[in-house]
């Protein structure tokens, strides 16, 4: 099985933790030259620290904050002028828990500026090196809920269905310059993220966060969360020219927790 990104290059977003960072560790065990991304750049240069260069990788950052896309596009425009992208990696934070009943119009055009809009000027801004190198990767994080709808997790939950679309749309027009587009769908994963959701829900539920923890586990077939690198690990696969027929779809890491097929 062909697993190697050698000379391959990538560019992962929110890599300064969690998911994202597991993928970029993940990528440039694989060989990739791995591109970090993220707001803050001192926590971006400890990631570029945990990457793999045995191979030769030469390894690099992009501060951007994806509430600023003029500035995000511009910087993501200055890298694929120098290196092709050959493996984009969409993450980006989700949006705060709270019941759609309660969202506000600006929390939706937050979230979908944040997510489908930067999605979409990342993926423009990598297209022409992909279509020139015949070998493209569109990956993004989202979340089981485009299967199924997670409470109280409103706007999250839209935005994401959104994201999935597009992502589908892309994949039926980029295909035949042997891009693929996919998205990776996480259940509980150990993350900051996941730790938020459980802290409201204690603080609403009048719970400890442990109990809340638990109770979270027993939706979860498997009975515990997934670590970071699980999920990391189906990305990466689906970057590697053994996922080269595997387009289109969305793919969970759920530890069997979304009950649809």
């Amino acid at each position: 099985m062909n697993l190697s990104l050698l000379h391959k290059n990538a560019l992962v977003g929110g890599a300064s933790a969690g998911i994202g960072q597991a993928v970029a560790i993940e990528l440039a065990a694989l060989g990739a030259n791995v591109f970090v991304m993220a707001r803050t750049d001192s926590k971006l240069i400890e990631t570029l620290h945990m990457l793999d260069t045995s191979q030769g990788q030469q390894h690099d950052y992009v501060v951007a904050d994806f509430s600023d896309s003029q500035t995000l596009a511009s910087r993501v425009s200055a890298l694929v002028s120098e290196r092709p992208i050959h493996i984009l990696v969409n993450n980006t934070g989700g949006p705060p828990a709270g019941p759609i009943t309660e969202a506000l119009p600006k929390n939706f055009l937050e979230a979908y500026h944040n997510h489908l809009i930067c999605n979409q000027l990342l993926a423009q801004a990598v297209l022409p090196g992909m279509k020139a190198a015949g070998y493209g990767r569109i990956i993004n994080i989202i979340s089981t809920s485009v299967k199924e709808p997670l409470d109280n997790l409103g706007v999250s939950n839209t935005t994401r269905w959104a994201v999935a679309s597009w992502a589908k749309t892309w994949a039926n027009e980029v295909g035949r310059f042997g891009i693929t587009v996919n998205n990776v769908l996480p259940g509980y994963t150990a993350t900051g993220r996941l730790d938020e959701i459980i802290q409201k829900r204690a603080a609403n539920s009048g719970q400890s966060p442990e109990a809340v923890a638990e109770q979270f586990k027993t939706h979860v077939p498997l009975r515990r969360f997934a670590a970071p690198a699980e999920v990391a690990a189906a990305v990466a696969f689906l970057a590697s020219p053994a996922a080269a027929y595997i387009h289109g779809i969305n793919l969970p890491v759920d530890g069997g927790r979304t009950r649809s097929l």
